[in-house]
C-alpha cells in the first residue's frame, strides 16, 4: 500500500479558507505599512551563508537550515574534517541557507544598492523565512513575516512611528496587543553596574529565557557563567520588581547612579514614550520591562516585543534599533529600526479568540450554469462582461444536471448562480439565485452588475 503523503515536520499546507483569513490580515498589515510610507521590496530566499553566520548569536546560527553544495559535495572533504566536527565539515558541503528573517538580508540589500535609495529609507517586505527549530504550538518551521523598517537616521520619532504603526494594525485586527520596550543600553547599563560588562552575553542570554524557564533557573544559568551569588542576589531584587512604567525608571534611575549607558537608555525610553502620547492612541498598552532582552545579537538600543492580553501565546510581534549590521556588508554608520510580525502567531491568536469577520472563501462572486450549447456560448458572454468591470466569474465547465453545478457553488461558496435556459437565451437574460436565501430574480447583464457591484 502506498504511503499517505505528509508535510515536512513544521511546515504546513494552506487551503482556500485559510488563505482567505491569511489574506484578511495580510491586506490590513500591508495597507497600514503603506499608510505610513513604507515602500515594498522582495529579497531572495536562498541567501549564502557568510550573510547570515554571526548576525543571530550562537543560538540563532545553530537554527539556520543549511543547503548542501550542488554536485559532488563531498569532493572536498577529507577524514579529518569530519573528524573535526560538524562546524568545520559544514563549512566544506555548504555555500547557502535559507534565511532566517528578513533584516539581515534586508541590511545586505541595502549596502548593495545603497547608491539608488533615498535616506532614510522605509520598506516593507512580507515574505517566508525558515527556522531549523522544534516545532510546537505558535512556532514553525517555515513561516511568514511582516517587517517595517526604517533605515538612516538614528532618531527617536523613527520608534515612535514604529510604535503608532502597531497600534494602527491591531486597532484595525481588533487584537488586543501589549508592546513591551526596552532598551539593549539599559540591559548593558545593569551588568557595567554590577561590574560584569565582560558577561553581557551571556547575561541577555540567560535572561531572554525568564518567561520560559523562571528567575530560579535563570540564575542558576548566570552563576554557571560566573556571576557571583551576591551579584544575582541584586539582580533578583531588580528583576522580580513590579510596578508601572514611572515606577520603573525610578527604580532605574536610583539603581544606575551615574552609569551614563543605562542613563541614556532610560532617557531614550522616556522620550519615545513621550513622542508616543502624540499618534492619537492610548498609552495603556505600551509596558517598559527592562528584563526584556530578545535573543538576536544585532539589537544596539531599544527593542520591543508584543504579546496578546487575552491569550499567553508568546511574542506575535518583535523589533528594536540595530545600529552596526549594514557595517557587517561593507556600509559602516548606518542606523536602522524595525518591527516585525509574526503573521501565524497573529493568525493562531485571532483564531482562537474568533475574532475573523465572516470572509468569503471563493474567488468568484457568480457562477453561471447552462442546459446545451447554446446556453453555454451565452454563459461565456456574459462571464466575461462581468470580469471587464471588476466581477469574479465562473462557468461550470460542462453540461450536466443543474443539482450538480448548485452543490458544486455550495460546496465552493459561491454567493450566486445564473442560470441559463432555453427561456433565459430568448430574453437575453439570466435566471439568478442567491444562495444564502434562495430568492431567484430574472436578470439582465447589466442588472446582474448593480446587484453584485
Amino acid at each position: 500500500m502506498m504511503q499517505k503523503p505528509a508535510n515536512a515536520r513544521g511546515t504546513r499546507d494552506f487551503g482556500p479558507s485559510e488563505m482567505a483569513k491569511r489574506n484578511y490580515v495580510f491586506d490590513i498589515i500591508k495597507t497600514h505599512f503603506q499608510g505610513f510610507g513604507f515602500q515594498a521590496i522582495e529579497t531572495a530566499a536562498i541567501e549564502n551563508l557568510s550573510t547570515l553566520t554571526g548576525k543571530y548569536g550562537e543560538e540563532g546560527d545553530q537554527l539556520l537550515f543549511k543547503i548542501l553544495n550542488s554536485g559532488d559535495y563531498l569532493s572536498k572533504v577529507s577524514p579529518s574534517d569530519i573528524d573535526a566536527g560538524s562546524k568545520s565539515l559544514t563549512t566544506k558541503i555548504s555555500e547557502k541557507g535559507l534565511r532566517y528573517d528578513l533584516t539581515v538580508p534586508f541590511a545586505r540589500f541595502v549596502a548593495m544598492n545603497r547608491n539608488d535609495l533615498a535616506f532614510p529609507f522605509r520598506r516593507y517586505q512580507i515574505q517566508p523565512v525558515w527556522r531549523a527549530d522544534r516545532p510546537q504550538r505558535g512556532r514553525y518551521r517555515e513561516f511568514y513575516q511582516c517587517d517595517a523598517d526604517i533605515i538612516g537616521s538614528d532618531s527617536l520619532v523613527n520608534e515612535a512611528e514604529l510604535i503608532a504603526l502597531f497600534q494602527s494594525i491591531f486597532t484595525s485586527l481588533k487584537l488586543g496587543v501589549n508592546l513591551y520596550l526596552n532598551s539593549r543600553k539599559i540591559l548593558a547599563g545593569i551588568v557595567d553596574t554590577l561590574g560584569e560588562s565582560a558577561r553581557f552575553v551571556s547575561f541577555a542570554v540567560a535572561l531572554d529565557k525568564l518567561d520560559k524557564i523562571g528567575w530560579y533557573k535563570v540564575a542558576d544559568e548566570l552563576i554557571q557563567n560566573g556571576f557571583s551569588a551576591e551579584k544575582v542576589e541584586a539582580l533578583k531584587e531588580l528583576v522580580l520588581f513590579e510596578g508601572t512604567n514611572e515606577a520603573k525608571l525610578t527604580k532605574l534611575t536610583s539603581f544606575f547612579g551615574t552609569n551614563e549607558t543605562g542613563l541614556q537608555g532610560l532617557a531614550e525610553i522616556k522620550e519615545v514614550l513621550s513622542l508616543s502620547e502624540t499618534n492619537g492612541f492610548s498609552n495603556d498598552n505600551l509596558i517598559f520591562d527592562y528584563k526584556l532582552a530578545r535573543g538576536l545579537s544585532y539589537y544596539t538600543g531599544l527593542i520591543y516585543e508584543g504579546k496578546a492580553v487575552d491569550l499567553p501565546f508568546g511574542s506575535i510581534v518583535g523589533g528594536g534599533r540595530y545600529d552596526d549590521l549594514t557595517s557587517s556588508f561593507g556600509l559602516p554608520n548606518m542606523s536602522g529600526v524595525g518591527i516585525s510580525f509574526g503573521i501565524e502567531r497573529i493568525l493562531d491568536v485571532m483564531e482562537e479568540l474568533s475574532l475573523f469577520p465572516e470572509i468569503s472563501t471563493s474567488a468568484s462572486a457568480i457562477l453561471f450554469t447552462y442546459f446545451d450549447e447554446d446556453g453555454r456560448k451565452a454563459a461565456l458572454g456574459m462571464a466575461n462582461e462581468l470580469r471587464k468591470v471588476g466581477i469574479p466569474s465562473e462557468v461550470y465547465p460542462d453540461v450536466a444536471k443543474i443539482k450538480k453545478s448548485f452543490e458544486f457553488a455550495d460546496k465552493k461558496k459561491i454567493a450566486f448562480v445564473a442560470v441559463i435556459g432555453e427561456s433565459e437565451l430568448k430574453e437575453g437574460k439570466a435566471s439568478v439565485k442567491n444562495m444564502k436565501n434562495g430568492e431567484q430574480n430574472l436578470l439582465s447583464i447589466s442588472e446582474i452588475i448593480t446587484l453584485l457591484k
